[in-house]
């Protein structure tokens, strides 16, 4: 087989779940399964994750085609729905809302179907993208306690800046000292701590709803992992379930995590090229040595970038080597000069496992986020441990 294939791995979803759950055991989990399951394929996703709680979705296509798969699962659309047809549907398809703007709650009011939704009530608390501000929160409030279309309401802000923490507590910490760690001893943020954002953020969000006393929901994968005091009712987790780490400098595995995608292909060629010969478009590397230049079958048109890197690392055969010269539409060019054993047909990792993205993703200037969802149709998604 020489073509790329990314192998999902059901039993790291479920086993990742599992982590989310030690680490936030008071809480109850929706998995954010929007963006095709972050690439890994969504209704598949679904299933894999059948014991969370509910699942999180952008759109309300993304839950219709959910439903449309069989997926019975409390299903929340984090964008909300706009106009009197999107709320209908929305209905129809037993779909739990996020609020955040006037206009949303002007169409509620003039709801007139039989269903009663529940309501996640958004408060903007610095991300400034969506949500009512602190001095709109209340009365947004009040509005929807009339509303005739909403049988009970929750409420949820979202973290700009929560995997900013120098102080992230080590896998199988006790909830004690994971409390410890993220607020210190004194109930303060530790010297040297990046998330005054975030503590600034939690802070407003409790002022906020402290006195309306409704579920809560805050923490996004980064707070799971690094700030404890955010976990409150609901957590809504994302990339972590697949396995990456929204941590700098941290991987999955510092995590007990495990990725769910392995990207892999083979080498279909091997060149043989003297010193001062070039690789690929436009010459960008040349060898400086004796080279041998393994040609493997993956490029942008798969959704690997298409700027990464000279040095992004690969495995050819388990082993480590590096690329070499600019990525094409099908090809990528590696150094196997060091792995003399190395030959077509030889099996190439390029991230999960063996590789975590995390390790790939500063190569092309981007996130791991981006890595996985870009992996483009013509790749076939081979399931496995489901």
């Amino acid at each position: 087989m020489s073509f790329p294939v990314a192998t999902i791995d059901a039993s790291a979803l479920r086993a990742n779940l599992a982590v989310v759950r030690r680490m936030a055991p008071r809480s109850r989990v929706i998995a954010v399964v929007k963006a095709n399951g972050y690439g890994h394929g969504m209704v598949r996703v679904a299933r894999a994750l059948a014991d969370a709680d509910g699942l999180g979705v952008a759109r309300l296509a993304e839950a219709v085609a959910l439903r449309e798969a069989g997926v019975t699962q409390r299903i929340l659309l984090l964008e909300g729905v706009f106009g009197a047809e999107q709320f209908a549907i929305a209905a129809k398809e037993q779909c739990e809302i996020v609020v955040h703007s006037p206009e949303q709650l002007d169409v509620l009011e003039q709801f007139a179907g039989s269903h009663r939704f529940v309501v996640w009530l958004k408060l903007n608390s610095g991300m400034n993208r969506l949500g009512f501000r602190a001095g709109d929160f209340a009365a947004a409030h009040a509005r929807l306690q009339r509303c005739s279309a909403v049988s009970l309401i929750r409420v949820m802000t979202h973290l700009s800046s929560s995997e900013e923490r120098a102080d992230v507590p080590p896998v199988g910490a006790s909830k004690a000292v994971l409390s410890s760690n993220a607020r210190g001893g004194d109930n303060s943020l530790p010297v040297g701590s990046r998330g005054d954002a975030t503590a600034d953020q939690l802070r407003l969000f409790d002022e906020a709803v402290a006195p309306l006393g409704l579920e809560r929901s805050v923490a996004n994968s980064a707070a799971v992992i690094a700030w404890p005091e955010s976990h409150q009712d609901w957590v809504r987790p994302g990339l972590m379930l697949y396995g990456m780490s929204p941590m700098p400098g941290k991987t999955a595995a510092d995590f007990g995590l495990r990725p769910a995608m392995t990207l892999s292909t083979h080498l279909i060629a091997v060149q043989d090229i003297g010193v001062g010969e070039a690789v690929g478009y436009n010459g960008i590397w040349r060898a400086q040595r004796p080279s041998r230049i393994g040609i493997a079958a993956i490029g942008y048109g798969d959704g690997y970038p298409r700027g990464m890197r000279g040095g992004a690392p690969v495995l050819v055969a388990g082993k480590e080597a590096t690329i070499a010269g600019r990525v094409s539409m099908d090809m990528i060019a590696i150094d196997i000069t060091d792995l003399p054993s190395a030959k077509t047909g030889d099996e190439v990792t390029v991230w999960g496992e063996g590789l975590p993205a995390e390790r790939l993703a500063p190569y092309a200037d981007t996130t791991c986020y981006e890595l996985v969802c870009r992996v483009t149709s013509r790749v076939p998604l081979i399931w496995k441990g489901a």
